[in-house]
């Protein structure tokens, strides 16, 4: 007898991308004193820890600057201090779009299909029933949470902490309210549950980090993620752990705090996977932290064939075509391009839910990272982006605005596949 599997209403199917919307530190002066203000702080050691007893203070980035949280009147003194450079702090929220409700969009107690395409299409076996890998790899997902319970995720989180709340750290708490970050994270590594008859992600022998850095709404501050990924990374070296960083997140704009973090973190031996963003497709729409040189930047395919590949969907962003052709990965490129649209994936009511975007294709490839490190846990993380690369090649993607042969500025090198 089938085990017994949650049920869920049914679901709309969803377009997520990530904007960014930042208030200029004078954009406008505050409407009542009760507003509050997300700040970074910046300036000498010795003026900086003159206000350190005089706020709220929420993160410490060291020479970066730190951040807090002040009312309309602690914001204002802080404006009229020469000593300091005062910025508001990047608000990020998850810009939605809804389209119309389908079949497959209807969150049940069994997946439509245990292997999507996208998992099909990247083992390169329209005939697999499961996957297996990535023992031994940790995949940090940086997003809204994750239900870890899910029948098919049950007992893959090692770690599950929430850096949204009033303080800034809580253990044991990822809860996951909005759905996204249980889809990424189940396209991953879901494992297709203790009955055999759930969905299967890329690699489902890694352990999961759920980091919740987005709140319930959708939306979060740019010092929570940069707080994460400085986390990853030291609790990788803590643990002795090969970590894979899975950001289905971005801004159109380049976050200072972020980008120092993501060096850090790559730094210390960790490999980013991050979303190109949904923008596309003209040139030049990649979002951040993708656009970094230390993150691997991912496009989104469509299940559609054209010029004899895989088709860059129109909404995945695009990078910079100036560089096509060079093989070098520079600041606002794509790098690599995965399954996106219509990826069916695990939900956060316990159900299975079909959305699309780059937010999709991202953890293909941390997946598949994960996959490969646990098949040579000799390699570095700069041999395994070089292997993930090389992979790439090996499928030239040449359908969608953009695509060309060899490395173009909607695909990247290609697409990295198991085989």
């Amino acid at each position: 007898m089938k085990k017994k599997r949650a049920l869920g209403a049914a679901l709309l199917s969803m377009t997520m991308g990530l904007s960014v919307f930042t208030a200029g530190a004078f954009a406008k002066e505050p409407e009542t004193q009760n507003e509050t203000y997300r700040v970074l702080i910046q300036g000498p050691s010795n003026a900086t820890a003159s206000v350190n007893s005089q706020v709220d203070k929420r993160w410490d980035f060291g020479s970066d600057g730190m951040t807090a949280e002040v009312n309309s009147k602690q914001y204002q003194a802080l404006l009229k201090n020469k000593n300091l450079k005062i910025e508001k702090v990047h608000e990020v929220k998850l810009d939605t779009v809804r389209t119309t409700a389908s079949n497959k969009a209807q969150a049940a107690g069994y997946p439509s299909d245990q292997t999507p395409w996208g998992i099909e299409s990247i083992y390169n076996n329209s005939s697999i029933t499961s996957t297996s890998g990535g023992s031994g790899i940790k995949v940090a997902v940086l997003d809204t949470g994750v239900y870890t319970s899910h029948i098919d995720l049950a007992g893959s989180a090692e770690q599950c902490k929430d850096f949204t709340q009033s303080s800034p750290i809580v253990n044991g708490s990822c809860t996951d309210r909005q759905g996204h970050g249980t889809h990424v994270a189940g396209t991953v590594l879901a494992h297709g549950g203790s009955d055999g008859q759930g969905i299967y992600g890329v690699a489902p022998q890694a352990k999961l980090w759920a980091y919740k850095v987005l709140g319930d709404n959708g939306s979060g501050y740019s010092d929570d993620i940069a707080a994460a990924i400085r986390h990853v990374a030291d609790e990788a070296s803590r643990t002795g752990s090969k970590v894979v960083i899975n950001m289905s997140l971005g801004s159109s704009g380049k976050d200072s705090l972020i980008s120092s973090a993501v060096d850090y973190a790559y730094s210390k031996g960790v490999l980013i996977v991050a979303a190109a963003g949904n923008s596309g497709y003209s040139a030049n729409t990649i979002g951040y932290p993708g656009a970094l040189k230390n993150a691997v930047a991912v496009a989104a395919l469509e299940n559609v064939q054209e010029n004899g590949t895989y088709r860059v969907a129109n909404f995945s962003s695009r990078g910079n075509p100036n560089t096509d052709g060079d093989y070098v990965i520079q600041e606002k490129d794509i790098e690599v391009s995965a399954p996106g649209a219509s990826i069916e994936s695990t939900w956060y009511n316990g159900g299975y839910n079909t959305i699309s975007g780059t937010s999709m294709a991202t953890p293909h490839v941390a997946g598949l990272a994960a996959k490969i490190w646990s098949s040579s846990p000799s390699m570095s993380h700069s041999q395994l982006r070089t292997e993930l690369q090389n992979r790439a090649k090996q499928y030239d993607i040449k359908g969608g605005y953009g695509a060309a042969s060899g490395d173009d500025y909607a695909s990247g090198f290609g697409y990295p596949r198991v085989k």
